[in-house]
């Protein structure tokens, strides 16, 4: 019998919706949207397949346990009847995380102890052993109790999925592969329509893009924790990773650009387009943002420009800001998606968004403002 497991992927508010849509084109079904994470369930199959394709999830969690906890006993007795042997063997690294939001287990230290006290004790009925070396196979537990409800997880990615592998270095204003993925989903481009990102940093945006068109598998240069659980099966990472390279579209012609005033960003915008095998898919140039130009009639611009966070900072993108609005008039028939926390961006701009979604860029609460153009005229027949 093929083992089952509850499920979370793990998401930035406002990208719960996106990454349920991505779960359901994986065949996912009944996927359960919250704040911050996506249940579902699924097999280790399930668990492989997502790590390698979500594009805007943040981690895949197996869901070890759930119940309520008002007590340190509570919480050793939910732990305790967890069955860890089934997932790690006795040389399992198991280091325990947590978190505690309006609980009467405040104390996040003492929760992540009784957590790992009792995973002990249930490795110790089961293996016979008063001891445990730890160092084989890591397996990242997590404790996370919010109104006096503690979940245990198992974090099955490793390294957050937005290190798809190709960035080396962040710009100055960098944004997540995940929320940039998230973007460009939300905007529905069609990867035969012209894209271009004139903030595009290090190249994220665009190479985000490139790969949807693609459909490059976002972890297709990556390693996950599963894989090296000696309870998963090895053939199942490998298939899933042959499929993932036989569905790359090589055919395709992209018109995607980017484009920055930073000539170094610029450069490394160059290398890690390159690194994902797209450099002759993107057109990156040194190029300030009022002289970028196109001669397709449609498409999208996508971008992240500077926030002006600082106060010092604020009449300089106010005039950033404005600056766009006016060189906007020069692709009347193109759709804009702008991302900025900056709040009065659409006075600035000269426009009203026709849809705002809420977003979060780590920490900094955002908006990202769409500006719908006119849709294509039909080719006839």
């Amino acid at each position: 019998m093929v083992k089952q497991f509850d499920l979370i992927a793990t998401a930035a508010f406002g990208l719960e919706g996106v990454v349920a849509r991505e779960l359901e084109w994986l065949g996912v079904e009944n996927a359960v949207t919250e704040n911050g994470r996506v249940r579902f369930k699924g097999d280790f199959e399930t668990i492989a397949r997502a790590n390698l394709w979500l594009r805007t999830a943040d981690r895949v969690l197996i869901l070890l346990a759930e119940g309520r906890t008002c007590t340190f006993e509570d919480l050793f007795q939910l732990v305790l009847g967890i069955p860890f042997e089934e997932l790690m063997g006795p040389d399992a690294c198991f280091p325990v995380t947590g978190k505690s939001v309006k609980s009467t287990l405040f104390s996040v230290p003492d929760c992540q102890a009784i957590t790992k006290k009792a995973a002990v004790e249930r490795m110790k009925k089961h293996y016979g052993l008063e001891w445990f070396p730890e160092n084989g196979p890591k397996y990242k537990l997590e404790v996370s109790i919010l109104n006096d409800v503690a979940m245990i997880t198992l974090d099955t990615s490793g390294a957050g999925l937005h290190k798809r592998g190709y960035r080396k270095e962040a710009g100055k204003a960098p944004i997540k592969e995940t929320l940039a993925a998230g973007m460009i989903l939300v905007s529905r481009w069609k990867k035969d329509r012209a894209l271009i990102d004139p903030f595009c940093g290090t190249g994220t945006i665009p190479i985000e893009a490139a790969m949807i068109a693609r459909n490059i598998a976002p972890g297709l240069k990556r390693e996950f924790d599963f894989e090296k659980w000696p309870c998963f099966d090895k053939e199942i990472a490998v298939k899933a990773r042959r499929e993932a390279e036989a569905a790359i579209d090589r055919d395709i012609r992209l018109h995607i650009s980017g484009s920055d005033i930073d000539y170094f960003a610029v450069k490394q915008a160059k290398d890690n387009a390159a690194f994902m095998g797209l450099a002759t898919d993107i057109t990156f140039q040194k190029l300030d943002f009022r002289a970028v130009s196109s001669s397709k009639q449609y498409g999208f611009i996508i971008t992240n420009p500077p926030y002006g966070q600082r106060l010092e900072e604020e009449a300089e993108v106010r005039e950033l800001y404005k600056a766009m609005g006016a060189h906007s008039k020069s692709f009347p028939t193109w759709s804009f998606y702008v991302i900025t926390s900056f709040e009065d961006f659409e006075k600035c701009f000269g426009r009203r968004a026709d849809k705002k979604r809420k977003l979060y860029n780590g920490m900094l609460k955002c908006n990202l403002y769409q500006m719908f153009g006119p849709k294509p005229e039909r080719t006839p027949r």
